[in-house]
Order: structure tokens, then sequence, then C-alpha cells
């Protein structure tokens, strides 16, 4: 057995049993690859794939066991060159965080500015992936940090932190009708096209959840991925807008107004994430204090013994 068979086993189950993407992200040629799975099934006297001729459809049982614990080893081979490095080039290396367009553009500027002020000789791969994008970076080591609203809470391998709360909020072009509807309702709303983030972002889901209740269908018209595009449309009057908060400047979005709204949507929670047993450096101790004074090195360190498992989610 050898770190090259783990490693395939690992790919051969991320890319759905595709040997030609396994060989190509590896670096090496399908009948390597194949062989490799061969040679460690003789080794262990098991079939660890379901076969349908030369294709791979899926685990067999003993292969669903063996799969966790390739990923425990191969994680552990990462910690240990983390080890090495964290001891030998304290202010040295790279730091992977993943998060959404909506966390990127608008609540992690200060954070990755005064970082790289204290660490510049880090480098930071701030990489923009959807919710599900970021679970599964997480989980198979590419990502030092997740930062999202939807996808992390309760996801058994990683322990995850509240980074801050905000509110979808309503925009619409400088002199709109719903500009002099007060209190601002969920029916006024419905009565307009609707313009919002595509569904899985930014809270799409307690959007829908809070009209549902209300027994009012919205017609979206169009939804798009992040705010700007969704305030672009909104001023060329095709819609109202339901953005998250902090995506509205006022300096900046002169031709906008944001009605207040907060009364009618539940609060949202963005969540900072790791993955239990992933050794994180000091510097990505410090990118998480930056992000919320409270999540000092020895909180994050505390929530990730074993023996607090379970305590993230709820944290």
């Amino acid at each position: 057995m050898n770190f090259q068979q783990l490693r395939i086993i690992h790919e051969t189950v991320r890319r759905n049993f595709n040997l030609t993407e396994v060989a190509n992200a590896l670096f090496t040629s399908q009948s390597g690859v194949s062989k490799h799975i061969k040679d460690l099934e003789d080794e262990l006297g098991l079939e660890l794939f379901i076969r349908k001729g030369k294709r791979l459809l899926g685990l067999t049982e003993p292969g669903q066991e063996l799969v966790h614990i390739v990923d425990r080893m191969l994680m552990d081979a990462r910690n240990i060159k983390s080890i090495a490095e964290q001891f030998s080039n304290k202010d040295h290396g790279q730091l992977t965080v993943v998060t959404t367009h909506t966390q990127a553009r608008y609540a992690l500027p200060r954070v990755v500015t005064q970082f790289k002020q204290a660490f510049p000789k880090v480098h930071l791969v701030l990489h923009q992936a959807s919710p599900t994008e970021i679970v599964t970076m997480l989980q198979d080591g590419r990502a030092d940090i997740g930062i999202a609203t939807e996808s992390l809470a309760g996801v058994p391998d990683f322990v995850s932190f509240p980074y801050y709360g905000w509110h979808h909020s309503v925009i619409v072009p400088v002199g709109h009708p719903l500009e002099s509807v007060e209190p601002l309702t969920l029916e006024a709303i419905a009565e307009h096209p609707v313009i919002t983030y595509h569904e899985g972002f930014t809270g799409r889901a307690k959007i829908d959840e809070t009209f549902a209740k209300a027994g009012l269908t919205p017609d979206v018209v169009m939804s798009a991925l992040d705010a700007d595009v969704i305030k672009a449309y909104v001023e060329l009057g095709l819609g109202v807008g339901i953005v998250a908060s902090m995506a509205y400047d006022p300096n900046r979005d002169q031709g906008l107004h944001m009605l207040p709204s907060s009364h009618l949507f539940e609060e949202n929670i963005t969540r900072i994430a790791v993955r239990r047993g992933h050794f994180l450096r000091g510097f990505a101790y410090r990118f998480i204090e930056l992000c919320a004074e409270s999540l000092s090195e020895v909180v994050v360190r505390a929530a990730l013994r074993p023996d607090k498992e379970g305590y993230g989610p709820e944290f």
C-alpha cells in the first residue's frame, strides 16, 4: 500500500468514479490508475469498487469503510507537512479561504487587508464558490477555512462558529411607488416583479419561506449569484430587489433606495467553519480572530478538541 494508491482511491470517489478525470487530476494515465486500484485490491484481498465491465459504478461495502480511513490518512499526511511548516516558517505559507461572492465582496475586505498587513509573506487564496462547493473543499482539504450563510451548520465533519448576523433588505429605484408604503409589507412587495438571489445563495431559502408563510408567491423575474448584478437590474427598473443589507451603500448606490424591511425577514447567520482534524497554522487562527474578536485561538482550539465533538454547530 502506498500514498499514490490512497490518493487514487480518494480522487476516484471525488470524481464520481470517472477514471479519465482521476488520471488528469493526478497527472497520470488511466491505465496507471486502474493498475494501482487492482494492485491495492489484490493486496487487501477485497474488491473495493462495484464494476460493470471496465467501468466503476460505486463502492462496495468494504470500499465504503476504506474510504473514511483513506481520507483520515491523507489529512494526517497534510497535517504533518503543515506542522513542519508551522515551526520552520511561522510567517510563511498559504492560507486558503473559500467563501461566497457576498462574503468576499462585502464582509471580508477589512479582514483581508488587516491579515495581509500582519502576514505579508503568507499567500492568501480567497476562493469564491457556491455553498455546496465550500463544503466539498473543506471536506477534501483544499480549503482551510470556509465562510458562508448556507450549508456549514450541522455538518458532522465541521466545527462552525457564528460570524455575524444580518437581514435581507428591499431596494428600489429612487421614486418607486413602494417608497410611500409605510410600514412596508410582503403583500405590497408581491405586487411588483422581484429580483433576488439564485436558489441556494445568500439566504434565498429564507426569502422563499417568508413569502410562503404569508401565503404569497412573488413573481421572481430574475435571480443572480451576487448583489451587484441584482442592483444593476433594479436600477434599470426591471423589478424590486431583495438583497443582503450589507450589499447596499447609500454613497455608491445613489440611484437606489433601501426601504426599512428588517421586520419582514428573519435574521441570517453567516458562519465560519473548519474541518475537524485539519491542522490550522497560527496565521489561520489569526484570520478567524480578525473576523470575530471572540473567536480567539484558545476558543477555536477548544472547540476542535476531540472531546468537543458536536460542539461547533451550536456554538
